[in-house]
C-alpha cells in the first residue's frame, strides 16, 4: 500500500469520524434546543394566562367602575397607543382597584381628590366623577371631596373640579 493510499484512508476515516461527531453534536443541540424551547413556551403560556387573567380582571373592574366612559377611553387608544390601553386595564384596574382594603367608593373619592388637586386632568376627572356616581357616591360626597381639595390644592383647582362635576351632573341629570 502506498503512502498516498494510507494518507487517503486516514483522511477518509477522520472525515467519517468528524461527520459522525458533528452529527452527534448537532443532534444534541437540536434536542437541547427543543427542550429549552418547550420550557420557554410552557413558561410563556403560563405568563400569558396570568396576563390574560390580569387583563380580564381589569376589564371587568373597568366596566364595573367606569362603565361606557371607561370603555370609550380604551377604544380611543386602539389606533394610536393600544399598549397604553392594555396597561390601564391591567395595572390600575386589574391590580389596584381589585385589591382588598378600600371599597370602590373610597377609591373613587381618593381618585377624584387626586385629579382635582392635579388641576390639569379634566377629562380624567370627569370620567372618575362619573365612576363615583356609578359606584354609589352621592352628589354631595363628590362636591365635598372637591371642596376639601381647595384647602390643599387651591381655589382655582377646586373651581375647575366643581366645573367638571357640574358638567357630569348635568349629563346625568343629577340634582
Amino acid at each position: 500500500m502506498s503512502i498516498n493510499n494510507l494518507i487517503f484512508q486516514n483522511v477518509m476515516s477522520l472525515q467519517r469520524m468528524t461527520i459522525t461527531a458533528m452529527s452527534v453534536l448537532l443532534l444534541q443541540i437540536v434536542v437541547f434546543s427543543h427542550a429549552a424551547l418547550a420550557e420557554e413556551t410552557k413558561k410563556g403560556t403560563k405568563e400569558m394566562n396570568q396576563q390574560s387573567e390580569r387583563y380580564q380582571r381589569g376589564w371587568e373592574k373597568l366596566k364595573e367602575i367606569d362603565g361606557e366612559a371607561g370603555e370609550k377611553v380604551i377604544e380611543s387608544l386602539k389606533d394610536i397607543a393600544p399598549d397604553l390601553g392594555k396597561y390601564i386595564i391591567e395595572y390600575p384596574f386589574g391590580d389596584v382597584y381589585a385589591r382588598q382594603g378600600l371599597d370602590l367608593k373610597s377609591r373613587e373619592i381618593a381618585t377624584i381628590a387626586a385629579l382635582t388637586a392635579m388641576g390639569d386632568a379634566k377629562p380624567q376627572l370627569k370620567v372618575h366623577i362619573q365612576a363615583g356616581l356609578n359606584v354609589g357616591l352621592t352628589k354631595t360626597e363628590i362636591i365635598e371631596t372637591i371642596i376639601q381639595m381647595s384647602v390643599y390644592a387651591g381655589f382655582p383647582r377646586a373651581l375647575n373640579g366643581i366645573t367638571a362635576a357640574k358638567e357630569v351632573f348635568a349629563e346625568n341629570e343629577v340634582n
